[in-house]
């Protein structure tokens, strides 16, 4: 995709992996509207970037708010790019070591967080964008999903996560396909071990063990690398429908 003109919405653009992505976006010349729950550190990294940088705070799951972020967008340039990295995760057995089961409650905000939020914004954004000018091969924008390797291989305590995160790797196809004659690419990235702030935060001993089945490099993920492979999926026409994982070949054991 030619980025000349083009504008962004980068869904959970205040953390870690989304913050670095709006950076690396409005640095390639592509306007982004940070968007995310958080209203002091939405303002705080729209307001460190500049004019290129709008800040929408607010619930993904709040269609007036994906709408206000919609509009943002398309004040900004044409909107073409979404990124969804929106979403977090709970600690928590099928059943606890004193055999009460999992909170059902936690389980479906978990999943309303992640999978259908992502779903919320992606459904609204591609609603917009088909209206867009296609290109030569009738490209009109493309959605990148936040996923992760828990949603293939999810360890002890990671079922709601897990189950959510699943969830948005099983998406990919079939929204690639039902958004194809409208021309909007999808695709879905699985990071690791990621080196956002609130990992490096971590005792010394939780992130040695963390890093320690990461093949090479043998450190945790930087959010600049994760911008990159934004970068990537957005610039190649062809990539569409696919889940990449992003992990330094990490595979992550039982427990």
């Amino acid at each position: 995709m030619d980025l000349t003109g083009r504008s962004a919405i980068v869904t959970g653009g205040a953390g870690g992996l989304g913050a670095a992505t709006v950076r690396h976006l409005v640095g390639l010349g592509v306007k982004t509207v940070v968007f995310d729950l958080h209203d002091g550190g939405t303002k705080e990294v729209a307001d460190s970037i500049g004019p290129d940088a709008l800040a929408v705070s607010g619930d993904i799951n709040d269609d007036d708010v994906v709408q206000s972020a919609i509009s943002a967008a398309q004040s900004l340039g044409t909107f073409s790019i979404v990124v969804n990295v929106a979403g977090g995760g709970i600690a928590a057995r099928t059943l606890n070591r004193d055999g009460t089961p999992h909170d059902k409650d936690s389980f479906v905000r978990v999943l309303q967080l992640n999978a259908v939020g992502t779903f919320n914004v992606t459904r609204l954004s591609a609603a917009a964008i088909a209206h867009n000018t296609p290109t030569e091969d009738g490209e009109r924008g493309v959605i990148v999903n936040t996923a992760s390797i828990a949603g293939l291989e999810g360890q002890v305590g990671q079922l709601a996560y897990a189950a959510a995160k699943a969830a948005i790797l099983g998406m990919s196809l079939p929204l690639a396909r039902d958004l194809a004659p409208s021309g909007i690419r999808v695709n879905a990235i699985a990071p690791g071990t990621m080196g956002t702030p609130i990992m490096l935060s971590a005792p010394e001993a939780l992130k040695e063990k963390l890093t320690s089945s990461i093949q090479f490099p043998k450190r945790m993920g930087r959010p600049e690398e994760f911008a990159l492979l934004v970068e990537s999926i957005v610039r190649n026409p062809y990539l569409n429908g696919e889940n990449i994982r992003l992990d330094g070949a990490l595979r992550f054991p039982p427990k």
